[in-house]
């Protein structure tokens, strides 16, 4: 630290003289101390007093300069130096230096504006109102048909940090401008483009001005939804795994609206979706099957017609199994329990049985989120309601009956768990196998516990459940 003191004292001196040399051998000090020890290295750059001569080294010209955008970028990692390089005068230099033709400088530049903005919305407000888009937006025409190296990554230098810019809801709302925002309109024309980094920034950004109700149903309106399927249907044999993930967000996102769902679906959305079920890519099969569950919400004709889809429930039970990717398993547990509950179908029922898809049900019940459960307990019981018969072997081989006793039995588990529970045991009284297990457990003594519960569903529900067991005893 002693090193990095004398370093940075003699950085003023330098900079108050203007000796280029002595100012480049500081800055190469300062970027090793802050490459060992950032947290440090970055505070001290505060107490002394440095931040505020940063912003006279960033001359356009200076060979300093990406030396210098390199030192903010790094300080900006640590996150309580974020403001300070606000508060420092940084961004209006910053924000110019974007019009570089500087292939480093540029790098810099977008690094050091992308970490300070990283996790704030105001900042990257105020980056917006400093005026980075327009110049995010006058790089990306420079560089989009640019075969050099340097043209590649100075267009995704750019493209990547207006992305960033959107995940700040006050940011996002300016851009939007009700969708006819020229910057909104500028980067839907990024969809279609022949470039990949371009396609897929303007998939994100799609998914980032889809982050409320009225934006989504906005983008829908005006046909949004054709050009990402467009857009996915290049991508099948192409297979840019960025692209697909960034354009199905994009999907499941606009598909969250109640009104939007019905719309999506008439415009082919799940026939294009189901085209990446042979994907081995686990972030694109956890988007496929977030927004195919998304589309079936409340949507019981297209809930039916996925549920009857063998191919679909056969991928979906080989994913309920993906042990190494919790996100894929918990969403195919997931969709698989919503084609049920949204259809109600006896025929997706059959599908799920045939397809040995009860036994995973029946695990998610046991799942430590309490939504999952739930889900899980609805889809089930429906299951014992409309196909018994069929499911009976797999509800007695995947321990059915004792994983409701264990839930009643919890105190902890939610009343909408419990409520469901007995429903369940309700159902399953009229097979002879499930009958039996029910008495061995005696859950006679645990409902009659819940019949003083808090919750007046539970103990009404506790009370019936009762009756049938004493009845059926």
């Amino acid at each position: 630290m002693d090193n990095l003191s004398d370093a940075l004292k003699k950085l003023k001196l330098a900079s108050a003289d203007s000796t280029t040399d002595s100012v480049e051998s500081c800055l190469d000090c300062l970027l090793k101390a802050l490459a060992h020890n950032n947290a440090d290295a970055s505070e001290k750059f505060q107490e002394m007093g440095i931040l505020p001569l940063l912003p006279t080294l960033l001359a356009p010209q200076s060979s300093c300069t990406p030396k210098v955008a390199n030192i903010i970028a790094e300080v900006a990692k640590n996150e309580f130096m974020r403001s300070p390089c606000v508060e420092a005068g940084l961004i209006p230099p910053l924000v110019q230096l974007l019009h570089s033709k500087d292939h480093e400088v540029l790098l810099q530049t977008g690094r050091a504006l992308g970490n300070i903005c990283y996790d704030s919305h105001v900042i990257k407000l105020q980056l917006v109102e400093a005026g980075l888009v327009e110049c995010l937006l006058d790089v990306v025409v420079h560089t989009v048909d640019g075969v050099r190296e340097e043209d590649v990554a100075q267009l995704k230098t750019a493209s990547d940090l207006m992305v960033l810019l959107l995940l700040g809801d006050e940011s996002m709302q300016k851009l939007f401008e009700g969708g006819k925002g020229s910057v909104f309109q500028r980067v839907l024309s990024w969809v279609p483009s022949h470039n990949h980094q371009l396609q897929l920034a303007g998939a994100l950004a799609i998914a980032n001005f889809a982050r409320n109700d009225g934006n989504c149903i906005h983008m829908v309106e005006s046909g949004i939804v054709q050009k990402l399927l467009e857009l996915l249907d290049r991508h099948v044999d192409e297979g840019n795994v960025t692209v697909q993930h960034a354009a199905l967000s994009a999907l499941r996102n606009l598909a969250i609206p109640v009104v939007n769902k019905a719309k999506m679906l008439s415009a082919g959305v799940s026939d294009t979706v189901l085209k990446f079920l042979p994907s081995e890519m686990p972030p694109v099969q956890f988007k496929l099957l977030g927004t195919l569950r998304m589309l079936i919400d409340t949507q019981a004709d297209a809930a039916d017609q996925l549920g009857t889809n063998g191919k679909l429930v056969e991928r979906l039970v080989e994913w309920c199994e993906a042990k190494d990717h919790a996100g894929v398993m918990g969403e195919s547990n997931r969709l698989l329990s919503a084609l049920i509950r949204h259809s109600k179908s006896k025929d997706v029922v059959k599908t799920v049985i045939q397809g040995a898809g009860v036994k995973h049900l029946v695990v998610m019940a046991t799942s430590e989120h309490m939504i999952m459960q739930n889900e899980a307990l609805v889809a089930l019981g429906l299951i014992a309601g409309l196909d018994l018969v069929g499911a009976e072997k797999d509800f007695v081989g995947a321990g059915l009956v004792q994983v409701l006793h264990k839930l009643l039995s919890d105190e902890m588990s939610a009343p909408e768990v419990k409520y469901n529970s007995m429903v369940i045991i309700c159902a399953v009284m009229g097979s002879e196998p499930l009958h039996k297990e029910v008495q061995g457990l005696a859950f006679i003594d645990v409902v009659s516990k819940l019949r003083s519960h808090e919750n007046k569903t539970v103990s009404h529900q506790a009370s019936l459940t009762e009756q049938r067991l004493t009845a059926q005893s």
